[in-house]
């Protein structure tokens, strides 16, 4: 806290306060819109990859090797080549090369497949036997996947998701290698270039105390689902 205080007062000193104050606002709507659409894609995409694996309610093996096999490629790359991998692609798509939406684009595919193999996992995790007792009370395969093991799954779900947000976070700033705005940008240009490590600090701080507040309010929720 202390480190926070000494450097927003070296930033605001230096008259860096309104470029960081839009920096902030710019990073969290880069989170945000990427979580809303690759955290929503990411969520259909992993019940697909679960529903249709061998064993699942909708085996599909050529589908599930499709996914799988898409997954398995973007998931590793790190994010800093991928998002020069795919600019030819973004600036068709959003028309920039820079900026938040040009940032965003790449984001959201990355955060898809991340999503994906999350929701996968966690509810691979669910007792086989909720299954089975849906199927005896005569649910569809549909119901069953997404009214009874979506809610059995919820508590490491909110975990998955908020662990999630701290990529996307990451991969904000990452994205201020090509001036995609927001704190990455904000670090570089004002910071790292200009040798002042207060605003680098500034920065940093800022950064760990969202993820603090998201990590504490993702565990809270979790621990009430767990508790219901």
């Amino acid at each position: 806290m202390t480190l926070l205080l000494v450097a927003l007062e070296n930033t605001w000193r230096d008259g860096y306060t309104d470029e960081l104050v839009k920096a902030i606002g710019q990073t969290l709507l880069m989170v945000a819109a990427t979580l809303l659409v690759g955290g929503l894609l990411g969520l259909v995409a992993g019940l697909a990859l679960y529903a249709t694996r061998r064993g699942g309610l909708f085996k599909n093996r050529p589908l599930f090797l499709a996914l799988n096999f898409l997954v398995n490629t973007i998931r590793p790359i790190p994010f800093i080549i991928f998002l020069t991998a795919v600019r030819p692609l973004t600036i068709a798509v959003t028309g920039h090369s820079v900026g938040v939406e040009a940032a965003v684009f790449p984001m959201v595919i990355v955060c898809t497949m991340a999503t994906s193999r999350l929701v996968e996992q966690s509810l691979v995790g669910t007792d086989p036997g909720i299954v089975e007792a849906g199927r005896a009370m005569g649910a569809s395969r549909l119901h069953v996947l997404v009214f009874i093991l979506i809610p059995e799954a919820l508590a490491p779900l909110i975990l998955g998701y908020a662990f999630l947000f701290i990529g996307v976070l990451d991969m904000s700033a990452m994205a201020g290698a090509i001036g995609a705005g927001g704190l990455g940008t904000f670090a570089l240009s004002y910071g790292y270039n200009k040798y002042n490590d207060y605003v680098t600090w500034a920065s940093l701080a800022i950064i760990i105390v969202i993820v603090q507040i998201v990590q504490a309010f993702g565990n809270s929720l979790a621990r009430r689902v767990l508790h219901k």
